[in-house]
């Protein structure tokens, strides 16, 4: 499973580009790195789908494409700041398609210096694996968060991530102890 770790995530957010459609983009793809949103829900989201949630903090709430699921994600402050950047009524975003989308991601890719394959999914693996559960967020919330149908998805997808974090733990361990 491809994702973007910590390092690769902050070096994508400091890089400035100076063409427009590359710049759009990036902020696309980090957009769905804070928030997890597949492409289909990413080019649907609309103004009345960023509502004030009950602890007065904004959150995406609309239903997920592919399973009728309602979604529910609090907006982090990257996320938030990107948004202000779109602000407009209808769709938040403008329209591109996903197959120039993931076209300009592997342009992305290769002049930030990042050797891995990005597509438009790599950006939903980064929320859950990098911003999520490398912040110890718990595999339900994960769950929830993706909008999957059920918890065995997401172990499915993620366990080894958890795992792997496991072992820097107990390497971390050993070398204090």
């Amino acid at each position: 499973m491809v994702f973007l770790s910590p390092e690769e995530l902050s070096k994508l957010e400091k890089h400035e580009f100076s063409q427009p459609r590359l710049k759009f983009v990036k902020d696309l793809f980090i957009f769905c790195c804070y928030t997890g949103l597949p492409y289909n829900e990413l080019m649907r989201l609309e103004s009345k789908h960023i509502v004030i949630g009950f602890d007065r903090n904004k959150w995406i709430k609309m239903d997920r494409m592919k399973t009728s699921k309602p979604l529910s994600i609090p907006l982090l402050p990257k996320a938030l700041e990107i948004l202000e950047r779109f602000n407009q009524e209808g769709f938040v975003f403008p329209r591109i398609t996903n197959q120039k989308y993931n076209s300009y991601l592997k342009e992305i890719g290769s002049i930030v210096g990042i050797d891995k394959k990005f597509t438009t999914h790599m950006a939903r693996r980064t929320f859950a694996s990098t911003v999520l559960l490398y912040n110890d967020v718990p595999m339900e919330i994960v769950s929830e968060l993706l909008g999957h149908s059920n918890m065995k998805i997401t172990q499915d997808s993620y366990g080894k991530v958890v795992q792997k974090r496991i072992s820097l733990e107990i390497d971390r361990l050993k070398v204090s102890g």
